[in-house]
């Protein structure tokens, strides 16, 4: 079946998921959490493919964790999946209501975005949470995972075609299509108009560019994780280190991970070593400007000098850039010149600095003295996330089934003309 083909049969799925009653979509979504877990011996096994496959490839260390599945995982998946499922209905609400000068009566209703096309690379869960997000919010889906995750991505998919036929619903409703040889295959999805009612791509910088570049149909970005805290010569410092620890430790090939830590010049000679000591501690390799090497130099604590230039890079490894600035001032000249967007954080106890960076940050999520590791859909209470949007359209930060809604206006009147 041709891609065109395949997607005019998803348009006609999506009218049907549109009308489904929440009832059936919220017990759709227990009974794969249930199903997910009676298949994990397959998930794990054709994970194993995989990542086999990844290490002959030579992927990096940060690619290969996102890649594996393990029991716990899966765990975590069927109770996402539970989580989902249990949410309030997103769809028929009444966002709002009014009469006009005439008496129209107007309701402004929740409804499906349509058919939501997600490209990711390496995540198998991402599988999961889309499928069910996109289900419990009345779109059809087309997944195009990449192709080191295409075993863990189809055993997947075979939870969600199994629970499908027993519910007397078509597999067009969600398509996993096959791995792609190379980006040229994705310009027929990004031409799709007509077919295709949004596309969101998750993964590389390179990924996201090219689809940005040549989608012919609404694009929102899940751009990269540049990610700051700023640490505030008034914050709390024992506390402070254990956020920046947090933040670039717990998780580093994550997109909510710091990336940059800038430092308050006016104790920057007293806090850097400290949290530089915690971090190496931690197999954190520290590169920073001038400044920040010239400190950690007197204190025995390797530094590697870096340009400008690499304040702009998403790492995706345990490395962390280093920033000396002066003041407030310095951290929001910083971070609007190199943020990407995603979440930046300030660490301190002065309320007038605190409220001016959290009013001048724009960025999706700003936080004040916790980690931006919380930038997550399932830590903002959405059971999951069809990503983080770095977008100012329609969507802004972690996308939960409220995200994946739009809205028509329902207008009821007694025979009035204009």
């Amino acid at each position: 079946m041709s891609l065109q083909e395949q997607l005019q049969k998803t348009q006609v799925a999506k009218r049907v998921l549109s009308t489904l009653p929440h009832d059936i979509r919220k017990e759709f979504l227990r009974k794969c959490a249930e199903v997910l877990l009676k298949m994990e011996s397959k998930i794990l096994k054709a994970n194993t493919k995989d990542l086999e496959l990844a290490k002959s490839l030579n992927l990096s260390a940060s690619m290969l964790e996102r890649l594996e599945l393990d029991s716990k995982k899966l765990a975590n998946m069927a109770e996402s999946l539970r989580q989902i499922a249990d949410f309030p209905d997103p769809l028929n609400k009444v966002i709002g209501g009014f009469s006009n000068h005439c008496d129209l009566k107007i309701e402004k209703i929740s409804v499906p975005l349509g058919v939501i096309a997600v490209i990711y690379e390496s995540r198998p869960n991402v599988t999961s949470d889309v499928a069910a997000l996109c289900f419990k919010s009345g779109n059809a889906c087309i997944l195009k995972g990449g192709k080191e995750a295409q075993n863990s991505n189809e055993a997947i998919m075979e939870v969600f075609y199994k629970v499908l036929g027993e519910f007397g619903l078509s597999k067009d409703c969600m398509v996993l299509l096959p791995s792609m040889k190379n980006r040229d295959e994705l310009k027929e999805i990004l031409n799709a108009k007509g077919l295709i009612d949004l596309v969101i791509p998750r993964g590389g910088e390179g990924l996201i560019s090219f689809v940005s570049e040549n989608a012919r149909i609404p694009v929102i970005k899940q751009d990269k994780g540049v990610c700051h805290i700023f640490a505030h010569h008034t914050c709390k410092q024992e506390s402070a280190i254990s956020v920046i620890v947090n933040a670039k430790t717990s998780r580093p090939s994550v997109c909510n991970a710091c990336e940059t830590l800038l430092l308050d010049s006016s104790f920057a000679e007293e806090f850097l070593p400290k949290v530089a000591r915690e971090l190496r501690e931690k197999g954190t390799l520290l590169r920073g400007c001038a400044r920040s090497c010239e400190i950690l130099k007197e204190s025995n604590i390797e530094c590697e000098p870096i340009s400008l230039s690499e304040y702009h890079r998403e790492y995706g490894e345990n490395i962390l850039n280093l920033r000396v600035v002066e003041g407030l001032s310095g951290a929001l000249e910083h971070i609007n010149t190199f943020s990407s967007g995603h979440s930046e954080a300030i660490l301190g106890e002065d309320y007038s600095v605190i409220e001016e960076f959290l009013n001048a940050v724009d960025s999706a999520c700003v936080y004040v003295n916790a980690s931006t590791r919380f930038s997550d859909g399932g830590e903002f209470g959405y059971g999951a996330e069809v990503g983080i949007s770095t977008s100012k359209l329609h969507a802004r930060g972690p996308m939960g089934v409220e995200s994946l809604t739009s809205y028509k206006y329902k207008i009821r009147g007694n025979y009035q003309v204009r």
